[in-house]
């Protein structure tokens, strides 16, 4: 068997992924769903970015990738419902995490209602952002 699994002309894919997920207050969740294309890990992420042990989370799967020597990362945020400030403060945690390690994080398909808190934040201006997986990918060459 080879190391991961072609797939139609989107580069490789590893068939290792790892999912994880927490149970924050009242209930909220989020769930991380991990994989890796052309050395870049993927984080799925879906549910709500809250805090508590959601950044515990977080920060564990980047220390785990960085250890691994995984240091460009896209979070793909489809699926994320809501983010609050505590959750703009672990993303902003994380990209400094992989900055200092000399990666990158960068987020993908970012819904427009939480697009607009990065905007109001200005966090636009620190986090590059995509619609499209491939270019994502891609901007790590």
């Amino acid at each position: 068997p080879g190391t991961g699994t072609a797939t139609s002309g989107a580069g490789v894919r590893d068939d290792r992924s790892r999912e994880l997920s927490t149970l924050g207050n009242a209930g909220s969740s989020l769930k991380i769903k991990e994989r890796k294309r052309d050395g870049v890990a993927v984080l799925e992420m879906s549910g709500r970015l809250m805090g508590g042990p959601d950044a515990e989370a977080f920060d564990e799967v980047l220390k785990t990738l960085i250890h691994e020597g995984c240091r460009n990362v896209i979070v793909n945020m489809e699926k994320v419902r809501w983010v609050n400030s505590t959750g703009l403060g672990i993303l902003i945690s994380g990209y400094t995490t992989l900055k200092k390690s000399g990666g990158e994080l960068k987020l993908l398909k970012v819904s427009d209602r939480i697009e607009n808190i990065f905007i109001v934040s200005k966090l636009y201006t620190v986090f590059e952002s995509y619609q499209d997986e491939d270019e994502a990918i891609r901007s790590f060459a």
